[in-house]
């Protein structure tokens, strides 16, 4: 029985040649949509992340963090035989999926012109730091730096005090799931249109792209938005607390009636009334002084203390979850975002689930993350119908 065969993307087949994080997201994400990937490494070394500590039983955890669902092939693109097994896989699949620095693909031979030639209808996602035009097309880039020049880190931090990174590498995964978004589009265009596509996807554009109301702000006033910590430009109180046991409670109180029900379950009843901070627009006018008098209160009682009271009265807040407390979490083990798989090295591994719900074609968990050019003859064998024979005169040209 085919384990895709119920999922949305069953039938389609993904030649992955990326690596360490934008593109194996993407192609992880496809994979849990139920698309076949194909998972292209370098002999001997394979993804970078393959290197990257801490490990289980001797696999690293983050390179099992975003491969799960694909298949390893070793291919060294450098020889003429493992270009020539590439383009007869070509023919064969809907998707390719690469972060190559611009032009190093074309350079082995396996840019979109060379593939277009082979398969006609391929979706060629080409994921880069900067995109493949513009003065800094050739920049080298990684997560930190788009974090920066993509204004994330301009806005992240604390009032008077440095620029703090997104405490994961989010222009990565952003650029994956647009890379995601894209495909998927292209997968429909080719439906109508019987075409395939190339995608230029910047990791600096999806970047800017979340911009959003912080863009918007400045476009409209000229502003430009400062550092504020968890505390929000427009609305007041809207940030974290520092509770008595030395944790932090968000308290989203965002509007007059919120504000009012806060300050019930506070204890703080004429707070409300008092003309510093009656409407939304006062509290931001008068935000220090407000800020300072709740900060005060929340330190009286431990931060579950406040969850239980102000949930109970129906008010927006939340803890600052640490990642041991996310995944003790009723409601993330109810919706399934922690699930186990066992993994022919590492043995019994943990990792996150789908988020995405499906009724008619849901979402399935197939493989785990490959050991390295686990799958090299069976996809030579299976895919390509290559002789045993073969397959060894390859190994030794040091072609697989």
């Amino acid at each position: 029985m085919n384990i895709h065969s119920k999922a949305p993307l069953n039938g389609i087949k993904v030649l992955d040649l990326s690596r360490v994080l934008a593109g194996p997201y993407c192609t992880m994400t496809l994979s849990d949509l139920g698309a076949e990937i194909i998972k292209v490494e370098i002999p001997g070394r394979g993804d970078d992340t393959r290197g990257f500590p801490p490990y289980v039983n001797g696999v690293s955890s983050y390179f099992m963090s975003v491969n799960r669902g694909k298949k390893s092939l070793t291919l060294n693109l450098k020889t003429s035989e493992a270009r020539e097994i590439l383009y007869n896989l070509t023919k064969q699949v809907d998707v390719v999926v690469e972060n190559f620095r611009p032009g190093v693909t074309n350079r082995l031979g396996i840019d979109y012109q060379k593939l277009q030639e082979i398969n006609p209808n391929i979706i060629y996602c080409s994921i880069s730091s900067f995109g493949q035009t513009g003065p800094y097309a050739q920049w080298p880039g990684y997560d930190l730096v788009i974090q920066g020049m993509g204004g994330l880190m301009g806005i992240t931090g604390e009032p008077g005090r440095s620029p703090v990174r997104v405490g994961v590498a989010v222009t990565d995964i952003n650029a994956g799931m647009y890379a995601v978004i894209a495909i998927l589009t292209a997968l429909h265009v080719r439906e109508t249109t019987g075409k395939g596509q190339y995608i230029d996807l910047s990791m600096l554009d999806a970047s800017i792209s979340w911009l959003t109301y912080v863009a918007g702000n400045y476009f409209a006033t000229g502003n430009v938005q400062p550092r504020m910590g968890s505390a929000h430009p427009s609305i007041v109180p809207y940030q974290s607390f520092k509770t008595g046991d030395n944790r932090f409670i968000l308290i989203a109180s965002g509007n007059d009636r919120l504000f009012r029900l806060l300050c019930q379950g506070m204890v703080l009843e004429k707070l409300p009334d008092d003309p510093l901070y009656k409407t939304n627009s006062d509290r931001v006018e008068n935000r220090e002084k407000l800020i300072e008098l709740l900060q005060i209160e929340f330190m009286k009682k431990p931060r579950d203390d406040w969850l239980e009271t102000l949930r109970a009265i129906g008010f927006p807040c939340a803890p600052v979850y640490t990642v041991d407390e996310i995944f003790q979490d009723q409601q993330v083990l109810h919706r399934k975002m922690k699930v186990p798989m066992t993994h022919p090295t590492a043995g019994e591994i943990t990792q996150i689930g789908i988020p995405m719900k499906f009724s008619e074609t849901p979402c399935i968990l197939t493989t785990p993350p490959p050991n390295l050019g686990e799958h090299t003859d069976e996809i030579l064998r299976d895919f390509l119908g290559y002789s045993d024979d073969q397959i060894l005169k390859l190994r030794e040209k040091d072609a697989i």
